[in-house]
């Protein structure tokens, strides 16, 4: 089946910030100050969180190609030999650089350098010596092959993805780590979820909406609200495929509470608008999924004066792509009004 569309919003990669601050350390003094973001001046971009895991917004782009020749410089194999775990904190950090490079471009040799890059690393580091390590560059594995097997659809990437997440969690535990704990859930469920889509799944589905589940434990408004909307949203996103797989209005049901949830920390938290705006989209788009499911003339009017008042009202916060969807979706929802009520004229004619 044909899966309607629905938006997914990525968190900071916390990974490739420390990637960033790692090369900077590198540099002299002078050329490190200037490297600095300018934090006095915010540019507006209503694309932040929305583009993948490896977004990074608080550098010029250009220092991604400047980190990665001077990582690459410092990889000899003296060093490897004298300093293994130095060697391979920069194949950790050199990894993250070449997957952000792979996501900007969309290059598939990037991205497996990135991956070459953490097997690296991961020859030189032992679980039982250095355990948070081995972890988190598990994880960074994991995030990296997720995101080129999301590229090219790749279900056999996207398991690799899950067997290095699986291995993180091996160390990271609620009790002992909860926050990495959550963070590697969130990225759990966004690979069942799209593993889920290419295998046409209900159980991978379900697995998602699990680790999303255990991601929210962990998570709350005053310390993590970014993460807390995300998740709720992301949910949202997996129920609503899940319920058009079923043909389960309870799930799409569901769907709506947990993209309102996102929708409401976004406000109250009065987080950027243009992910409010996002979350509000997911929305619609899941009420007119439902309102076609039930023939429910009463919702699918609701829809499209949400679709029309999100156009009207929230255009410069959405992506040019973004903006057709919600015009397409305001048109099927106008559509179903005009034959769901309809046909209950004819029924009650009757």
């Amino acid at each position: 089946m044909k899966f309607s569309n629905n938006y997914i919003l990525y968190p900071d990669n916390k990974a490739l910030e420390q990637a960033i601050v790692h090369y900077i350390s590198m540099l002299a003094d002078d050329i490190a100050e200037e490297t600095k973001p300018d934090t006095k001046v915010t540019v507006p971009d209503n694309f932040t969180h929305t583009r993948g895991n490896f977004e990074q917004r608080r550098y010029n782009s250009n220092i991604l190609e400047s980190a990665r020749k001077t990582l690459e410089s410092k990889l000899t194999e003296e060093l490897r030999k004298q300093e293994p775990l130095e060697w391979a904190a920069l194949q950790n950090s050199l990894g993250n650089i070449l997957a952000a490079l792979g996501q900007h471009q969309r290059d598939e040799d990037l991205y497996n350098k990135a991956i070459a890059a953490f097997n690296n690393a991961l020859r030189e580091l032992d679980q039982d010596n250095k355990p948070q390590d081995w972890a988190s560059t598990h994880y960074n594995l994991g995030t990296a092959t997720q995101a080129l097997g999301r590229q090219l659809s790749d279900s056999k990437l996207l398991k690799k993805s899950i067997d290095a997440y699986t291995n993180a969690l091996l160390e990271w535990t609620r009790e002992k780590t909860p926050m990495e704990w959550a963070t590697a859930m969130f990225q759990l469920g966004l690979t069942f979820h799209t593993h889920g889509k290419l295998l046409k799944g209900n159980r991978t589905f379900q697995k998602s909406v699990v680790a999303f589940k255990n991601a929210l434990t962990e998570l709350d408004a005053d310390n993590t609200p970014y993460e807390l909307a995300f998740t709720h949203n992301n949910r949202g996103a997996v129920l609503h495929h899940l319920g058009e797989s079923e043909e389960n209005p309870g799930r799409l049901e569901e769907a709506i509470r947990s993209y309102e949830t996102g929708l409401l920390v976004c406000m109250e938290q009065q987080l950027p608008i243009h992910l409010a705006v996002m979350c509000r989209v997911n929305r619609s788009t899941a009420r007119n999924v439902l309102a076609e499911l039930t023939k429910d003339s009463a919702l699918a009017e609701e829809a499209a004066d949400d679709f029309e008042l999100i156009i009207e009202c929230f255009t410069n916060a959405l992506q040019p792509l973004c903006l057709k969807h919600c015009e397409e979706q305001l048109s099927k929802a106008r559509a179903m009004v005009e034959a769901f009520s309809g046909g209950a004229r004819e029924a009650g004619q009757t």
